[in-house]
């Protein structure tokens, strides 16, 4: 048994079933990512974890512990929200230690612990200041610090980083992946942020409708997502799809031929379907004086590194994410390349990978 064990989970609030039957096992150490649009159920899951809601079956167990309906102060966890939730009144190391405070930790223990995770932090000298004193950053450090001065057996964490602003949004993200490299404490993160969500994870549950669409490394999800909704959803720009119908072994889209190799025409041939959604990353797409598909511009958005292409085709508008500048200007003809291998295959009806 892992470090937290979620077992056919279900929650129904009236006659809407919010999840619909969660199994996940998270191990020891590990940092799991929920991660999913808005309404998909991993904020009520993450509440199901923390004991601040019951579920209407399945069970939850922590490591040997079946912590079903167990109260949240004798789960051992510590949780981290959004809203940073801190006392106004208190200062940063009354905040800090104020859960220990209630636990009756001796003071000079709680005094250790506040200066522990204090300079792990780097907020030492904000520990006399009142939260209304702090930034964004420094609140949702403080924020972070009391969790850490508990010293629990499970982080939660619920979207902590989207009330901030872009550029501290990316220095958070990397203090969070650094202190759970020092503390090695298992983790379940919320988020509907897919690039938190890669970045961040050891694991990745995508979420869509209360069930988990697929769970799996960063690069299981980004190289072989397990339908289209996890293809769409991961992965910026969004990847390209074509709507294309069998051909034989192959597939044509307005009588043109899709690039496809062995493996691909393989699936195409042992599924049983006769319409297909043919995904392909924007990275995966060249600008070439060659190419498979000729389009033209339509529009540029460079980032500074790369460059961002959308270019109208007989296929529809496709977006290429090409290195650095771009050197044709809007309404120039382009041609587009891309390997066979790159492509993502899909059946058009049920959504599920072909190949």
């Amino acid at each position: 048994m892992g470090a937290l064990s979620i077992r056919q989970i279900r929650k129904t609030f009236g006659a809407v079933e919010v999840l619909k039957g969660i199994d996940i096992e998270v191990e020891a150490g590990e940092f799991l990512i929920l991660v999913g649009p808005s309404g998909c159920g991993k904020s009520t899951l993450l509440n199901l974890i923390a004991g601040l809601e019951t579920p209407s079956s399945g069970s939850i167990h922590m490591a040997d512990r079946d912590v079903t309906f167990l109260p949240s102060r004798d789960r051992d966890i510590a949780m981290v929200f959004q809203s940073y939730a801190l006392y106004p009144n208190m200062s940063v190391a009354e905040n800090i230690a104020f859960a220990l405070e209630m636990r009756q930790v001796p003071k000079p223990q709680r005094d250790a612990a506040v200066q522990r995770v204090a300079a792990m932090l780097q907020i030492t000298h904000l520990l006399d200041r009142k939260p209304g004193q702090l930034s964004g950053g420094q609140r949702q450090r403080v924020a972070m610090g009391r969790a850490l001065a508990r010293d629990p057996s499970l982080f939660l964490f619920d979207e902590p980083l989207s009330n901030l602003d872009a550029k501290l949004r990316v220095e958070m993200r990397a203090e969070i992946k650094l202190l759970h490299q020092r503390t090695r404490t298992t983790t379940v993160y919320v988020t509907h942020d897919q690039v938190e969500a890669m970045t961040l994870g050891d694991r990745v549950a995508v979420m869509k409708d209360g069930c988990v669409q697929q769970l799996g490394s960063p690069d299981d999800i980004y190289a072989r997502p397990a339908n289209r909704f996890v293809a769409e959803f991961i992965g910026s720009p969004s990847m390209n799809f074509i709507e294309a119908s069998r051909s034989g072994a192959g597939l044509v889209c307005h009588h043109q031929q899709l690039p496809l190799d062995e493996t691909q025409s393989a699936a195409i041939i042992a599924s049983s379907g006769t319409s297909f959604s043919y995904g392909i990353r924007p990275e995966d797409i060249a600008l070439s004086d060659q190419g498979c598909l000729a389009g033209r511009l339509s529009m540029l958005e460079p980032t500074g590194p790369e460059t961002y292409v959308k270019v109208d085709t007989a296929l529809g508008l496709l977006t290429a994410r090409v290195p650095g500048k771009v050197m044709q200007r809007v309404g120039d003809p382009v041609m587009l390349n891309w390997p066979a291998a790159a492509a993502h295959l899909f059946d058009a009806a049920k959504g599920s990978r072909v190949g």
